[in-house]
């Protein structure tokens, strides 16, 4: 009988798995003080950031999505899509 994964729970507390594999992440600097700060900047502080590729790389493995490749399925995607808009070009050559 195999190891079974168990996913880090403090990794899938912070962060969050898209639909194609990439991680979500909340921004810093959001808890208090934030009447000094303008309105744009409170906007974009509240919104979700994705997390660099090489990083989110790594915690994939942590909680068990380690087989999500999202940069993979971006090209599987652009390449579906090409030859959806020119069927006659990929058959002729």
């Amino acid at each position: 009988m195999g190891y079974k994964l168990k996913p880090n729970k403090a990794i899938m507390s912070r962060f969050k798995v898209t639909k194609r594999g990439k991680l979500k992440r909340h921004h810093a600097k959001t808890s208090h003080l934030m009447s000094a700060r303008n309105a744009k900047t409170k906007r974009r502080l509240g919104r979700p950031a994705i997390l660099y590729e090489g990083l989110a790389r790594n915690l994939r493995k942590y909680i068990g999505m380690g087989h999500k490749h999202p940069l993979r399925i971006e090209q599987e995607k652009a390449i579906a899509l090409k030859k959806k808009q020119n069927p006659q070009q990929t058959t002729a050559q």
